[in-house]
């Protein structure tokens, strides 16, 4: 059983502290949206759609520590917010994604008021309350639907290949591509999956391949370097991912090393899905080579669970995610379908798709 990710009452947001992960169970407490942003920085949670739920909560919570007078400071303290929960990290579209979502909600709510009062300021709590816990939701819905979609892809007796985590902690649901693994599971699609490690941060060593053993998946633990081998002998016949943020022409950011998997791929003739929710989609970057790339602390990389394991002083780098070309991409499962071919017109297709199963209209 995965623990609850995110849990907010009482005017608190309570985080799975994932650092802690598969060996202790222990949550963090935040109060307001600083607290939330640097939970975020920090890793305590990780995965694109599991940080925008949290963006989303980080909005209630900063109004909840407050006590404005009226509405033009509380619409300081929401620019505030905003300003200090995308800061903290660049890379992943569903952060931005929630934070817009959550001031656009809010300041929706504002125009229409006459007059600040301690109620009406209630009820916008309420109202941003309801919308974090909508978004909540969505992403547990679309988690169902990748799955299900992403099973079909599937054949039976399949072994499949997975990197970094994107399963249930990295959400708020079952997961993109865990996801996808998991379901194809249950239908007893999956002959074995293999998860790698996921240096430097070790997601996979930690998170994934924990997921996989919750949900008696048959499964096995790989180093990185072990994943061309295992295409080669194995039998490997799909490599399942996540993404970041993915650009409107299907350049896909995801965590480092997933570029070489889909190089590996290729050569292995592999089919290479890519799971991720239409939040992950950016219509406003052309290609992945304008999609920001997150540089993180060398010492995730000199460093294992505080021990240095390089020498002392040692200069490391660590871009914490790396672009898959549209070109070795073999389909995009959205929670509205399945893109392949991925090219900017059918990636603008589903997005259409999204837009009109939300709003019923055409």
């Amino acid at each position: 059983m995965i623990p609850p990710r995110l849990i907010f009452k009482n005017g608190k947001l309570k985080i799975l502290d994932q650092r802690l992960l598969p060996h202790k169970i222990t949550y963090l407490t935040v109060r307001d949206a600083a607290g939330t942003a640097k939970a975020i920085k920090d890793m305590v949670l990780r995965g694109a759609p599991l940080i925008g739920c949290a963006a989303a909560w980080g909005f209630p919570l900063e109004l909840k520590s407050r006590h404005p007078s009226s509405w033009k400071e509380t619409l300081r303290l929401l620019e505030s917010a905003a300003r200090v929960i995308k800061a903290a990290r660049p890379t992943a579209l569903a952060l931005f994604y929630a934070a817009d979502r959550m001031a656009e909600k809010a300041a929706g709510f504002i125009a229409a008021q006459k007059e600040f009062s301690p109620a009406k300021y209630e009820a916008l709590l309420r109202a941003l309350h309801r919308e974090a816990a909508k978004i909540t939701e969505e992403d547990r819905a679309a988690c169902a639907s990748m799955g299900a979609l992403g099973a079909g892809l599937l054949n039976n007796n399949s072994i499949v290949l997975t990197h970094c985590n994107a399963g249930a902690l990295a959400t708020m649901g079952i997961g993109t591509a865990v996801g996808v693994i998991t379901e194809a599971s249950t239908r007893r699609k999956i002959r074995h999956a293999y998860s790698c490690e996921t240096r430097p941060y070790l997601q996979g060593a930690r998170l994934t391949i924990w997921e996989l053993q919750q949900s008696r998946v048959p499964s096995e633990l790989i180093t990185d370097n072990m994943a061309a081998h295992l295409m080669k002998t194995a039998g490997v016949n799909a490599v399942i991912v996540g993404a970041d943020r993915i650009a409107a022409n299907g350049d896909t950011a995801n965590k480092i090393g997933t570029y070489a998997l889909a190089v590996l791929a290729r050569y292995h003739k592999i089919p290479f899905y890519v799971v991720a929710p239409t939040p992950t989609i950016d219509t406003e970057l052309k290609t992945g080579k304008e999609i920001e790339i997150e540089e993180r602390s060398s010492e995730e990389v000199t460093f294992i669970n505080g021990r240095l394991v390089a020498p002392k002083g040692v200069k490391a780098r660590h871009p914490g995610f790396d672009v898959t070309p549209v070109s070795l991409i073999t389909a995009i499962v959205t929670e509205r379908g399945v893109i392949s071919p991925v090219n900017r017109r059918n990636i603008a297709k589903n997005l259409r798709a999204a837009t009109i199963s939300k709003t019923g209209k055409q």
